[in-house]
């Protein structure tokens, strides 16, 4: 039987707000209104990095997807307002994201499943023994053999995405 406690109780109030406002952001047809439910979103999401004693990992998410990310959406929707065109709840290619979406559900659930029945000790090894600190976190990222790929990945995504707002946003002359 389920005992609740007030970790579980939390727990559920932090998931309730990423999976609320993860559905509010994709079925809102105002763009603002999107934006906000995206940062409801991920503020449970640093909740709940909280409950997993991950405090840095909260704080960044704070930081930086909501104090930067969120708010430059926000200014990306308020720049190209008004070369958005929501007439349509549905367009034609509505069965490509579908298959996409169930595509990424199965991705999503291997990727959390699979890892349960690796038979390795060292693959098994809970990622806070791995990196434990702060500046365990930071030599991961930035060493040649670990994160620092995907890291740079990130940054030329968000380069180029900023680079299309602004050439979205400016005027044809």
């Amino acid at each position: 039987m389920l005992e609740f406690n007030p970790q579980l109780i939390v727990f559920f109030l932090f998931a309730i707000l990423t999976l609320g406002g993860a559905l509010g952001v994709v079925t809102n047809r105002n763009l603002i209104h999107g934006a906000i439910y995206l940062i409801i979103s991920l503020f449970g999401g640093a909740g709940l990095f909280v409950l997993l004693s991950a405090p840095f990992l909260a704080a960044v998410q704070v930081l930086v997807y909501i104090g930067a990310i969120a708010i430059l959406i926000i200014f990306a929707v308020m720049l190209t307002r008004s070369m958005t065109s929501m007439r349509e709840l549905y367009n034609r290619q509505w069965w490509i994201s579908a298959v996409v979406a169930v595509l990424l559900f199965g991705l999503l659930v291997l990727g959390v499943i699979g890892p349960v029945w690796v038979a390795d000790e060292e693959a098994s090894q809970p990622v806070s023994d791995l990196v434990a600190t702060t500046q365990d976190l930071g030599v991961a990222l930035v060493d040649g053999n670990q994160y620092v790929l995907p890291f740079e990945i990130a940054s030329l995504l968000l380069t180029a995405a900023m680079i299309g707002a602004i050439v979205i946003a400016r005027e044809d002359d």
